[in-house]
């Protein structure tokens, strides 16, 4: 990306990332579990949410990741069920977001007109609703460390340490997946298609 593109896109991403993070928190703590709370992620400050690295992927290579929030298994009362309501608060709050974006995008005419007639402030918006799609898409799907595959697990009856080595050559394995994607041009992931479906249902087309 150029500088003016990080612009643009920076915002969505510090809020998805953010609220993203924060909803896995907040979902623990609910659930009887405070480690999140004191490790100090129960917070929508940004800082305390992204890994720097995970954070420069995003800006370079499309794809990267958060600081991830942990938990106790142990302090939860259900912990099979407890495990796949916090893996799924996260890009649940991404499509959340998405839909709040959405709903200022169609009722965009009646914003004051300095804001309005904005073409940086309504690329920053659109870019905004782009990439909270992306991260509600991407991170639902199956495939460790992502939440999607967090919430699979949980209802198989996996042993702790059967479900630990996936997740252990989950982020290679992840990783080879995009790469290839990438640079053979094929769908391995239809995160991008899932997107355009998805944006074509909020904002359809007129006519």
């Amino acid at each position: 990306m150029n500088m003016q593109n990080i612009i643009y896109v920076l915002p969505g991403i510090l809020i998805g990332l953010t609220v993203h993070e924060y909803c896995h928190a907040f979902a623990a703590y609910k659930l009887g579990d405070h480690t999140a709370k004191e490790q100090g992620r129960l917070t929508f400050n940004p800082v305390k949410h992204i890994d720097i690295i995970g954070f420069l992927f995003i800006i370079i290579a499309g794809f990267g990741w958060a600081k991830p929030v942990q938990f106790n298994p142990g302090n939860l009362k259900s912990p099979r069920r407890d495990k796949a309501i916090i893996a799924a608060a996260g890009p649940l709050s991404n499509l959340a977001l998405a839909l709040v974006i959405t709903v200022i995008i169609r009722n965009w005419s009646i914003l004051p007109e300095q804001i309005g007639s904005s073409v940086p402030i309504m690329r920053i918006v659109y870019s905004a609703l782009m990439i909270n799609l992306g991260l509600f898409v991407f991170n639902l799907m199956p495939v460790p460390p992502l939440d999607g595959s967090h919430i699979v697990f949980s209802g198989l009856n996996l042993k702790a340490e059967t479900e630990r080595l996936i997740m252990k050559i989950g982020m290679p394995l992840l990783f080879i997946i995009i790469v290839v994607q990438n640079r053979m041009d094929i769908t391995i992931l239809p995160i991008g298609k899932i997107v355009s479906v998805l944006l074509n249902i909020l904002l359809p087309t007129p006519g």
